[in-house]
């Protein structure tokens, strides 16, 4: 059954608590806009602890049960509404938009408003937008105009994934909990055999001065990652890793003077990110840090490979795994996507396929002229007591992660060639950037590490969402007028920050299927989309 789809436009806990306790069942989807900082400690348990810093975003969080789920845009709320992406039953109307064309946009037909508050002028707008009053004035039901609110049909919940790395483990998680049976299609013998293989990746947010969309989109991901990993069993629980905190050295004097204005901007709370002056970063070092530090508290560490097992296990019986299976070619007959191997015999069928294998997506005829390149990445083992100990992730030109299970992990480089090997010179290039981190002599250590390749688009954004189609010609001025391959769709181009990257893109893409509000802003949803390289093309070549 649909969820119920709320809208509250200023958060109040005591109206959210008593939805919780209405819905009697019945999967609750309930999004607050928060122009003001909340007081979490007066909200119920799980929500309290669920509760995000205060900072600019859509933040979500679900119930235990999953059976509800809570949107919190914190910022200005005109640009929060108009940003939001969603189909609304209800709406608890504590303000009125200047332009109420923007919250009639959001609604279904026969959608119920609420309001606290309406003078004469702003009633008439709403009814121009199709808001029709009771005698109280305060109440109204939105009717659609004709030709508008038609009722899509649900999709036929049968999907591949093609796949086995985070990307891919992310996507059969996400569409296992809404009831979807997924075949995950692997090459290898067994998940993250190639990316997602390394012993550990790190997890922090990103800041910038202007906090531009990339910004903002690896700070949802990051808070939206440490979350999902809660409801899955937590970090050093469920998966390896932990959530020891991360310390970013400034690279020099100059970026140090940008990172303390961002600091001084005081849009960050110390729980998120906290600017270490020269002498507290060099104490927590316990080395010479001339340029200050960030101290990223909720950061960490996470072995990829256990965060895919974890992933795949909470999938259950709705997961058939079909590894060792070398899927080479794609074809569509009979509203069904047939996947083929070398010799043209039939992997798997279903009507959505999810290309979530790096650039190996390329290999397939549909996904050939996406723009995604492999860079190179050497990740350096050490024995633990090489280096001087840490508790916490360092990181600046390179990173060391604290030791586990005897190896201290220091990376990575970043190389555009296609050497898959383990080679000497990227292994002194490692230990060089962090013996200069740590105020220590450079040193020859045993060959020893991994090779890997990221999977990386030309803006360093992930592609996630419906595949385009560049062989249907036609003139292009937005990303819905893009032709796209029915079905088919991608989760691709994770770069360097997979593990953070994967749950929320694999929840994008859950709720583009599903027709439920996505968990990001509109632009930023956009910013993702797979087609934005070929509506690049089409309007400059217009």
């Amino acid at each position: 059954m649909k969820p119920l789809v709320t809208l509250d436009t200023d958060f109040d806990g005591a109206r959210f608590h008593a939805a919780c306790t209405r819905h009697g069942g019945r999967r609750l989807h309930y999004i607050a806009l928060a122009p003001r900082p909340v007081d979490a400690s007066q909200l119920p348990e799980p929500w309290r602890s669920l509760w995000p810093p205060c900072v600019p975003g859509l933040h979500r969080m679900a119930s235990r049960d999953g059976l509800v789920i809570l949107d919190v845009l914190i910022g200005e709320p005109d640009a929060c509404l108009a940003q939001l992406s969603a189909s609304v039953d209800e709406v608890h109307l504590a303000w009125v938009p200047p332009a109420a064309t923007v919250l009639a946009r959001l609604m279904v037909d026969g959608a119920r408003l609420h309001a606290v508050h309406l003078d004469e002028a702003q009633r008439v707008a709403l009814q121009k937008n199709g808001f029709v009053f009771d005698e109280s004035r305060l109440r109204a039901v939105f009717y659609a105009r004709r030709g508008e609110g038609v009722a899509t049909a649900a999709p036929e919940r049968r999907a591949i994934v093609i796949g086995a790395g985070v990307a891919g483990a992310a996507a059969c998680e996400r569409l296992a909990a809404r009831g979807w049976k997924v075949t995950l299609v692997e090459r290898h013998a067994q998940p993250a055999s190639e990316a997602s293989g390394n012993l550990a990746g790190i997890f922090m947010p990103q800041l910038s001065k202007d906090d531009n969309i990339a910004t903002r989109l690896v700070r949802a991901a990051y808070l939206y990652s440490l979350r999902y990993w809660e409801s899955l069993g937590g970090i050093g629980a469920a998966f390896d890793g932990a959530q020891c905190g991360v310390l970013q050295l400034a690279r020099d004097g100059a970026h140090a003077q940008v990172q303390r204005q961002i600091a001084a901007g005081g849009q960050y709370p110390p729980g998120f990110a906290r600017w270490l002056d020269a002498p507290e970063a060099a104490a927590m070092l316990g080395a010479p840090a001339p340029d200050g530090a960030w101290w990223f508290a909720q950061g960490g560490w996470a072995r990829p490979s256990s965060v895919c097992a974890a992933m795949l296990d909470a999938c259950g019986a709705l997961l058939t795994r079909r590894f060792s299976s070398s899927a080479l070619r794609l074809e569509r007959g009979d509203g069904e996507w047939l996947l083929r191997d070398a010799q043209g015999a039939l992997i798997a069928a279903a009507p959505t396929v999810i290309l979530a294998a790096g650039t190996g997506a390329v290999d397939f005829e549909q996904a050939a002229g996406l723009p995604l390149d492999a860079v190179r990445g050497q990740v350096t083992h050490l024995a633990e007591g090489s280096l001087p100990s840490l508790p916490f992730v360092v990181c600046r030109e390179a990173y060391m992660t604290p030791a586990h299970q005897g190896i201290v992990c220091v990376g990575a480089s970043y190389d555009a060639d296609a050497d898959a090997s383990v080679r000497a010179a990227s292994q002194h290039d490692n230990i060089g950037k962090i013996a200069d981190i740590l105020g220590v002599v450079p040193f020859d250590a045993p060959l020893a590490g991994r090779t890997g390749f990221r999977c990386v688009a030309p803006d360093r954004l992930p592609l996630a969402g419906a595949l385009p189609d560049p062989g249907v010609p036609g003139r292009c001025e937005r990303l819905r007028d893009v032709p796209r391959w029915p079905g088919l769709h991608g989760l691709l181009g994770y770069a360097s920050r997979g593990l953070i990257w994967a749950p929320l893109a694999a929840e994008l893409l859950a709720c583009q299927l599903e027709g439920e509000p996505l968990p990001v802003e509109a632009q930023l949803a956009a910013a993702l989309d797979p087609a934005r390289f070929l509506l690049r093309e089409r309007r400059r070549n217009a």
